[in-house]
């Protein structure tokens, strides 16, 4: 079995099945630009307020830019822990909201592939932190790539977002029947970001559940679901705090797009 097609029964398995551990859940995209980054650093905030110990992996190991969306400057990353030159312990750094991160460095471009050694590397840093923490994001890159889809294979569950732009809907199809057909997810979360009205979210997600309904279904010979997690709406108070390295979460709160995250956090943290 190649290693994009592991089965992520077998890979939770593999995370300390005989301890209580974190769940693990990847927050992923078909394309970039859809605000996966801005959307794990804030959920992790709001899982956070609900009392969770929550780590953000930053798996985006070629294009990592956790560290840009929280401002963060860190001396050490995972390419210092992949190398030996610092321990796990020390890339494991606060983060603004109460959560901990784990930051890749940008631009590796040794790391955007699936060599053994990121495998080995990644597989042993999901053991050794599962057992520290309640929830572990995992922000993967966008795409299909061998890395991205070994790290979706780590997961309990993977949050697909998406937006209602035809070219993003396009993409998350994709990334949902490579799920389906290659690693077997027969349930995967979605999250519709940037919605325009309400229920938009919705209809997407109908939309899309009717697609794979059609296409992947039949080739998976059993029944695929798409559990719509909910939208986030077109709020200016987003881009306020993108641009200001902040957390929505932290500066305003009582927007729109703020209070969506903390619904999807309480629908995940259950």
């Amino acid at each position: 079995m190649t290693p994009s097609a592991l089965d992520p029964a077998d890979a939770a398995a593999s995370l300390a099945p005989s301890r209580r551990r974190a769940r693990i859940t990847a927050v992923t995209s078909g394309k970039g630009g859809v605000g996966k980054t801005f959307l794990s650093a804030n959920l992790a905030a709001a899982l956070a307020r609900r009392g969770q110990r929550v780590l953000v992996l930053d798996a985006d190991l070629g294009l990592a830019n956790l560290d840009v969306v929280l401002n963060l400057h860190p001396k050490i990353t995972l390419h210092d822990v992949f190398t030996g030159k610092a321990t796990l312990e020390q890339a494991i750094l606060p983060a603004p909201g109460g959560f901990s991160v784990l930051l890749a460095g940008s631009g590796l471009v040794e790391y955007s592939q699936l060599t053994p050694v990121v495998r080995e590397q990644l597989l042993h840093i999901i053991k050794t932190v599962t057992p520290r923490f309640d929830h572990v994001l995992l922000d993967t890159g966008a795409g299909i790539s061998d890395v991205v889809l070994y790290a979706l294979s780590l997961a309990d569950e993977v949050m697909v977002v998406a937006t209602p732009e035809p070219t993003s809907l396009t993409d998350a199809y994709a990334t949902i029947k490579v799920l389906a057909t290659q690693q077997k997810r027969l349930n995967i979360h979605l999250t519709v970001n940037q919605a325009s009205r309400p229920g938009e979210g919705r209809t997407v997600a109908q939309q899309l559940q009717q697609v794979v309904d059609r296409f992947v279904v039949p080739s998976v010979g059993e029944p695929v679901k798409l559990e719509f997690i909910g939208e986030v709406p077109v709020d200016p108070s987003v881009r306020e705090a993108v641009q200001k390295r902040v957390l929505l979460l932290e500066v305003m709160p009582g927007t729109p797009a703020a209070q969506a995250v903390n619904a999807l956090a309480a629908r995940i943290d259950l």
